[in-house]
């Protein structure tokens, strides 16, 4: 009887654990990469996070020289990039400062993609909030 008990216990304990991972599934990718490689790899680990884990939180913050990821006509991945984006699946996240360094009008970023003021801070911020913390490369 008392391996029953044991074991039932041990299995709820089991389940309760891996439902609080997938609950809590929050990731932030750090993107400066110019390396288009690079960038698909990316794409593809938000999209392998976000098709099985129900609920989780990407977010993908671009600086250094990765801009072209999120610009209009120099993405290699425009309309996947959007589409995570419309469909809340991930969150596109652009320095401001990275912005102004490499000349990128805001009008040339593709739709649903957001500007924080520092990349940087916005990585660290996320750290705070217990979010786990990519770099991106490959």
């Amino acid at each position: 009887m008392r391996k029953i008990i044991s074991l039932a216990a041990m299995i709820c304990l089991s389940s309760a654990y891996l439902q609080a991972q997938v609950t809590d599934y929050r990731v932030v990718f750090d993107l400066t990469s110019s390396d288009t490689v690079d960038q698909k790899a990316v794409l593809n680990w938000v999209h392998e996070i976000a098709d099985n884990n129900q609920g989780a939180k990407v977010e993908v913050v671009l600086y250094g020289k990765s801009l072209d990821l999120i610009r209009k006509g120099k993405s290699v991945a425009a309309a996947e990039v959007e589409k995570l984006a419309a469909n809340k699946s991930a969150t596109f996240k652009v320095c401001a400062i990275a912005l102004k360094n490499n000349n990128v009008d805001k009008s040339e970023l593709i739709p649903g993609v957001e500007i924080v003021p520092d990349g940087i801070y916005e990585i660290i911020s996320k750290e705070r909030e217990g979010w786990g913390y990519i770099k991106a490369k490959r």
